[in-house]
């Protein structure tokens, strides 16, 4: 028996080690009727992740894994065409300026919906959050999983590009500017004498904003609200989510609800302590191990094991 607890605790310090190594994994989803092209942008000082730009399908999606303590950005560039001989193009909406599928470290141009993160390290938490801050071009949901803490989902699926006011609407409406972009005056743009909280207030424009997509950052110090938290988890963005979803029925934070034709939904994130789905199981059946191995056997078996997982995660 004792040798049997050891050989759990020595496997629950690993896992806490494994996510401590591990970082996060970014999965991204298209569910939009039309092909988008995420942007992935890795803030200064952090690696970049496997791509910095691709295409994406209906339906389709791809996966990327972060180390600990990356931050950076995702969002979704549309309207783009890109020369099959020599590679070069543009974006309609959310361009960054590379002239080529990949962004090579380039930002997107405004408006576009962003979804910003910073992963911690070991049990320090991550944080979140969906912003509008640089306008709006494509509905867009952030959903963490296996994770431990709040981990609430945010985003924006309101069709806002249908909502947007004349003075603000891009082209024939394929994006919403923010009225920092559209006017370029201090109060919108909390900078000069509206440069903090106590002087930059919300406008009537960010209001709409966050009457649409009340767990959005809506203007630059909307950060109350729009923050979110979560240890150990791993991240699915949705491009057009056909529904949405929320941690809890007890949540006493705004809930995300989808507002097309087909009637509001939601759906609960179920909460889950660590990442089973990354490790082997190396307990075939329920009967305690000492019945079948001795304790040194038992050692041996548990530090092979050990070994692996630190291979696999490093």
């Amino acid at each position: 028996m004792a040798c049997s607890s050891s050989l759990y605790i020595g496997l629950a310090i690993l896992l806490a080690f494994c996510k401590g190594i591990s970082g996060a994994t970014f999965t991204i989803i298209n569910r939009c009727d039309y092909t988008v092209w995420p942007g992935v942008l890795a803030n200064a000082g952090t690696a970049s992740l496997e791509s910095t730009g691709f295409e994406l399908g209906p339906g389709g999606s791809r996966s990327f894994d972060a180390p600990p303590k990356w931050s950076g950005r995702f969002w979704g560039r549309t309207g783009c065409t890109f020369d099959p001989n020599t590679g070069q193009g543009n974006c309609v909406t959310g361009d960054c300026g590379s002239n080529q599928v990949e962004c090579n470290g380039a930002g997107a141009n405004p408006p576009a919906t962003l979804a910003e993160f910073t992963i911690g390290s070991g049990s320090a938490q991550d944080f979140y959050d969906v912003s509008l801050v640089d306008g709006y071009n494509v509905p867009m949901v952030v959903d963490a999983s296996g994770g431990s803490g709040n981990c609430l989902s945010t985003g924006c699926v309101t069709d806002l590009n249908r909502q947007c006011p004349n003075e603000l609407r891009v082209g024939d409406g394929t994006a919403c500017k923010t009225a920092c972009e559209a006017f370029g005056s201090p109060e919108y743009c909390c900078n000069g004498a509206y440069g903090s909280p106590a002087t930059c207030k919300p406008s009537i424009y960010s209001e709409m904003f966050k009457a649409a997509c009340p767990r959005s950052y809506s203007y630059a110090y909307d950060d109350a609200t729009s923050t979110f938290t979560c240890a150990g988890a791993d991240y699915t963005i949705t491009f057009c989510p056909s529904s949405t979803s929320k941690k809890s029925a007890r949540d006493s934070s705004p809930t995300i609800t989808n507002t097309n034709s087909s009637g509001t939904e939601t759906q609960e994130v179920p909460k889950e302590v660590d990442r089973p789905a990354r490790l082997p199981n190396f307990f075939g059946g329920s009967g305690s191990s000492t019945k079948t191995l001795s304790c040194s056997t038992t050692a041996m078996a548990s530090l092979t094991s050990f070994l692996f997982l630190f291979l696999l995660y490093s």
